[in-house]
Formats: C-alpha cells, sequence, structure tokens
C-alpha cells in the first residue's frame, strides 16, 4: 500500500502515522516548518500550495495506491481535483482507493432527529454545501474511473492539542446553552483507525465516523472542567452570546448522528464518547 495525503494536518497526519506501520505514507503541508513533524510521524512531507504540487510530489503521486482527501474547499471549490480530475489514469495508474474526508454538516438541521447514511443530505452552510458538492465529484470521479471511493462523514475533532482542556486553560471555554441542541463528537484516533480499516478494506460508500453519545455542548465543559478540579465557567443564553456568523451557524444545525454503518463494516470505536476520550487524554497528560 503506497498512500498519498492530500492535507496531513491534524486528522491527515493521525491516518499517516496510524497507517506508516504497514504501509509507504506521503503527504502535503503548505509550511516547509511542517516537515520535521510529518517526517516523525512516519510521513514522507511534500509543499502543496493549493495549486501547486511540485515534481517529486507528482513522483510519489504517480506510485500511489490509496489516496486520502483532507483539504477543505476553498471559496473556488476543491483544490486537489484540477489537478487530476481530467486525468487520474495518468496521474496515479495504480490508483484503487480514494478516502474523501467530510463532515456530518452536509446533512443540515434536523431539530436533534437521528441521521444515518441513508438520510438526504440538506446542507444549509456554504461551507457545507461545498463539501456535499465535492463529495459528489470524488464520488463520481471514483465510478467513472472504476476506483473504490469513500466518503468518510466526521463530526466535530478533538483529541491532543485540540479540546476542551486547552479552552478552559487559556480563558476560552464557554458554556452556551441551548435548550435541545446536541452535538456528536469525534476524536481523532478514532479517525485514523475507522480511516486506515476502509482504506484497508478499499471499502466504497459513505461512512459517519462519529461517537456514540450526542450530548449538549455545555455538558462537555463541565464535565472537563470537573476532570480539572476547576470551575466551569457559567452559563450563557444561546441568545445572549456574542458568536461569529460561522460560529451560530453551528448552532442551527441540531441532529444526533449514527455510526452503524461504520462499526457494522467492523470498526470498534477507542474512544466511543466524549467521556471515555476527555479522561483518556486527561490521564495520560496528553491534552
Amino acid at each position: 500500500m503506497r498512500v498519498f495525503i492530500f492535507g496531513a494536518g491534524f486528522s491527515g497526519q493521525a491516518i499517516g502515522e496510524r497507517l506508516s506501520a504497514a504501509a509507504e505514507v506521503a503527504g502535503t503541508t503548505r509550511d516547509r516548518s511542517h516537515f520535521p513533524v510529518l517526517t516523525a510521524r512516519g510521513i514522507t512531507p511534500f509543499l502543496f500550495d493549493g495549486e501547486t504540487l511540485d515534481d517529486a510530489g507528482r513522483a510519489a503521486l504517480s506510485k500511489t495506491t490509496h489516496l486520502v482527501m483532507s483539504v477543505s474547499p476553498a471559496e473556488t471549490g476543491d483544490p486537489v481535483l484540477p489537478l487530476i480530475e481530467d486525468r487520474l489514469a495518468e496521474t496515479m495508474p495504480d490508483l484503487a482507493w480514494i478516502g474523501y474526508l467530510s463532515t456530518v454538516g452536509v446533512y443540515g438541521n434536523h431539530d436533534g432527529a437521528w441521521v444515518d447514511e441513508d438520510t438526504s443530505p440538506r446542507p444549509v452552510s456554504k461551507r457545507s454545501i461545498a463539501r456535499l458538492e465535492t463529495e459528489e465529484r470524488w464520488s463520481r470521479l471514483g465510478e467513472r474511473h472504476d476506483v473504490a471511493t469513500a466518503i468518510i462523514r466526521l463530526s466535530g475533532i478533538y483529541g491532543p492539542g485540540r479540546n476542551t482542556f486547552r479552552s478552559l486553560n487559556e480563558g476560552r471555554a464557554r458554556r452556551l446553552v441551548k435548550p435541545g441542541q446536541v452535538f456528536n463528537r469525534i476524536h481523532v484516533e478514532d479517525i485514523a483507525g475507522a480511516s486506515a480499516l476502509l482504506a484497508e478494506r478499499r471499502a466504497s460508500g459513505i461512512f459517519n465516523v462519529t461517537d456514540d453519545m450526542p450530548a449538549p455542548p455545555q455538558d462537555l465543559v463541565t464535565f472537563a472542567a470537573g476532570l480539572m478540579g476547576v470551575k466551569p465557567p457559567p452559563p450563557i443564553a444561546f441568545e445572549d452570546a456574542e458568536l461569529s456568523a460561522m460560529a451560530r451557524s453551528f448552532y442551527g444545525e441540531n441532529k444526533r448522528v449514527s455510526n452503524d454503518r461504520i462499526k457494522n463494516a467492523g470498526y470498534r470505536f477507542v474512544y466511543p464518547d466524549y467521556r471515555a476520550g476527555l479522561e483518556a487524554l486527561w490521564h495520560s497528560s496528553r491534552w
């Protein structure tokens, strides 16, 4: 297996490190200063500025069997598709699998009801609309070239260095209360594990990679504060909170996301809920 990851950031690095034990893994970054971090995690680094991949990167791409897409669509659309959409067989002649990291935001708002992969997407925000359009383009590309394609829809990502402990420690955490509001979350190690399983099996289709416990966001802050032994911030009514337009839009999408399909594919979550994930981060001091 020869893996190429476009966008070796928080999730991409975790996936690359997980696969590097049994595969050759390459990945892109926009900043050369990130090269040592990628190398330390078993990922051969290449620069990609959103438009151009150098000769060495293209050479690595030409040997790729498994492609992981972890680059967010820009205002002008997906930055990678223009490079390969019309010449996939020429660019990656050995390609057998594509994994596209998307978001559960494509489902839109369901007033707290459960959704699964068979639920028709109805995105509202511009970023979720762009994600759905990009999902569809990658899926069509895979179909045209008979390449297995997995659409991996992620919920709110957390893990070492990106979590509620950091927000509390830095004084940024808030307990916003909007009655009935729930979110799913996912630990970055479970993103890596689920993506690795799908890659190894060359699985096709849509998979929600999300935890078992959709919960009110204020509960997460209270639980983390309890582990830290600090007083949680006071509750703030959602309607009274000062929020950016993007932050407010997150609260306009209320749903519970099922993960049955990825479980039925054989994946077992290391951190099936935010309590298990936060406890592991706190007690390991890896937060």
